[in-house]
């Protein structure tokens, strides 16, 4: 073909025309087809142009939203838990860090089997453990808290994906069973679970802070994005108790507990001038650092939530009403025949017949018969105004969780045979650290003080329950009962010093009935130094099974160790020559 014919034919190509005869050659798309390719084409680019638009534009919070939600972390920064010390700045309680080990399960288990096995060796538990944790749906899971740094830095060396670690912190405890019924513990989340620790567990926790961060699929943190709030610490804490005290009074406690073979006891040391509580002390007790093996008997605070039948030692308490009303004076004599007195179809007896005997007798020799007597003549209601106003059935309002009200019954129902009872300490309950405040009256003078806890800087205003001459005469009767001839507490003596006090002995009640056979709580309240009353210890032996079972016997030995022992330790000047005590001559027995 020519060139002239092949141009010719490009142009009648351009025009539509056919520029071949062949059917394999003949034009046949339309040309409307390729308008609306391009039309689509440009809609599709307009449709994605408007959609950038609003991404970037209109959605950009809820996207960064969205993105946060996946990424984005707040990290919960801990406040260090306040101490908690003695009076004289010994720490008793403190924060030490530790470390949490989480897991994302999905990761760890594509761990190697040995590493699997080393991690579970390293959280004290077995490989089958470990695994049935990590066996979870959730992304998260805490594999073991309050791990020790040096474990958890081993932990780290192993270099598993999906392990990582927080920090929180560990409750220590230096005086272990020693303190921890003043103290308490805290749990695993750090808060304050008994005593002191629940108390005050507002001041003591501090506030937590935060931090804003983005992770990565591993938990990682890549990068800090928003403010951060530092965390403020807790408050410490400064106790009334006093650490020297409180190990005499736990030590001599838990001898005394085992050598009587006794189901569990109690002290309580009070400040007279102060009301501060020097030392608070049980046996049996517990380990707050180690409370694997924990059990209801340790943890219980038998100073504080245990009430009993106080016994004789509520006898000095009747008589001081007696005293203060006028009814009688010191040297008034009672008769109390031959020993026992019959009321309606109820007889009250006492352990031999004591005949007629002065009042300051009746305490001395502990006599039923003759407080009996001293109570049916006065009003019932005189004796249970007494009652209230030194705390008994009243609810404690010094701060400590659990503290028992006690009980005693409303005056209007008392028959004569119960007010009878009740004035010697049966029918009535409290509490060994109500029992000890009660006696704060004849240390001072006739005047009570609240009970305290932490550390006191000033001498509170007291109440007068019954006039500074009756508080003298009863400090004279309970001086009796430790050194006069047919005093019931010889044991409680303590050489170079004047004591005083009441013992006590009680049938112990259990589902509102005497236990049968019989089972017993001795216990035993003094004041020393008697000249210049500077302690109150109360001490309660609780179920004694060998070698005696009255007050006089297991509960005044264990006033006099410990009352000795922080005499000294507290440099309380001697006032009195005598060095040696009276013998027992085994009265030290009581009517119950």
């Amino acid at each position: 073909m020519s060139r002239s014919n092949a141009a010719s034919s490009r142009v009648a190509a351009s025009k539509g025309v056919s520029f071949s005869k062949s059917p394999v050659l003949a034009v046949r798309l339309p040309t409307w087809r390729s308008r609306v390719v391009l039309f689509v084409l440009f809609a599709a680019f307009a449709a994605l142009g408007v959609r950038a638009l609003w991404l970037q534009g209109v959605s950009t919070q809820f996207l960064q939203k969205q993105g946060e939600i996946r990424y984005a972390r707040t990290i919960e920064l801990p406040a260090t838990r306040g101490k908690i010390m003695d009076r004289n700045g010994q720490v008793l309680a403190s924060s030490v860090p530790v470390k949490a080990i989480w897991a994302i399960p999905d990761d760890v288990l594509q761990a190697p089997p040995e590493k699997i096995r080393a991690l579970a060796g390293l959280l004290e538990m077995s490989e089958a453990d470990l695994r049935k944790k990590l066996d979870s749906d959730r992304n998260f899971v805490y594999l073991k808290r309050q791990v020790e740094q040096d474990v958890a830095d081993q932990i780290a060396k192993l270099k598993i994906d999906g392990i990582d670690t927080r920090k929180e912190y560990k409750r220590f405890y230096p005086q272990g069973e020693v303190m921890t019924h003043v103290v308490g513990f805290t749990n695993v989340e750090d808060v304050g679970q008994e005593s002191m620790e629940l108390a005050h567990q507002k001041t003591l926790v501090g506030q937590t802070g935060s931090r804003r961060v983005i992770k990565d699929r591993l938990g990682h943190i890549v990068e800090d994005i928003g403010a951060k709030h530092e965390p403020h610490d807790g408050k410490d804490l400064v106790l009334s108790v006093d650490s020297k005290i409180q190990y005499i009074a736990f030590t001599q406690l838990k001898a005394a507990v085992e050598k009587f073979a006794a189901k569990a006891g109690a002290a309580v040391v009070l400040d007279v001038h102060t009301g501060e509580v020097l030392a608070l002390a049980n046996y049996p007790s517990y380990d707050p650092n180690d409370r694997r093996k924990l059990t209801g008997a340790q943890l219980r605070n038998r100073v504080m939530t245990d009430s009993f039948e106080p016994g004789s030692t509520l006898k000095p308490v009747t008589v001081a009403l007696a005293l203060d009303k006028g009814v009688v004076t010191p040297h008034t004599n009672i008769d109390t025949g031959s020993g026992r007195l019959t009321i309606k179809d109820r007889t009250i007896s006492d352990t031999k017949a004591h005949h007629v005997i002065s009042v300051q007798q009746v305490v001395e020799m502990s006599s039923n018969i003759g407080t009996s007597k001293i109570a049916l003549s006065m009003p019932a209601q005189d004796m249970w105004e007494m009652f209230t106003k030194v705390g008994f059935g009243q609810q404690p309002k010094w701060g400590f969780p659990g503290a028992v009200a006690g009980r005693v019954r409303p005056y209007k129902n008392w028959r004569p045979i119960e007010q009878a009872t009740m004035s010697y300490g049966n029918g009535i309950s409290v509490s060994l650290i109500q029992l000890s405040r009660a006696y704060m009256m004849f240390a001072r003078d006739g005047d009570t003080i609240p009970l305290t806890f932490e550390k006191s800087h000033e001498i509170p205003q007291g109440q007068q329950i019954i006039k500074p001459q009756t508080a003298r005469q009863i400090r004279e009767m309970l001086e009796m009962v430790v050194t006069g001839k047919d005093g019931t507490a010889k044991q409680a003596q303590v050489p170079g010093y004047r004591v005083g006090g009441k013992t006590g002995t009680a049938y112990k009640a259990e589902n509102g009935r005497y236990a049968m056979p019989r089972k017993y709580i001795g216990s035993f309240v003094g004041i020393v130094p008697l000249s210049a009353p500077r302690f109150i210890i109360a001490v309660m032996i609780d179920e004694p099974t060998q070698g005696g079972k009255y007050g006089g016997q297991v509960a005044a030995p264990t006033f006099a160790k410990v009352a000795e022992n922080a005499l000294r330790a507290m440099n309380v000047p001697p006032d009195s020559t005598v060095t040696e005590i009276v013998a027992p001559t085994g009265n030290e027995g009581e009517a119950m």
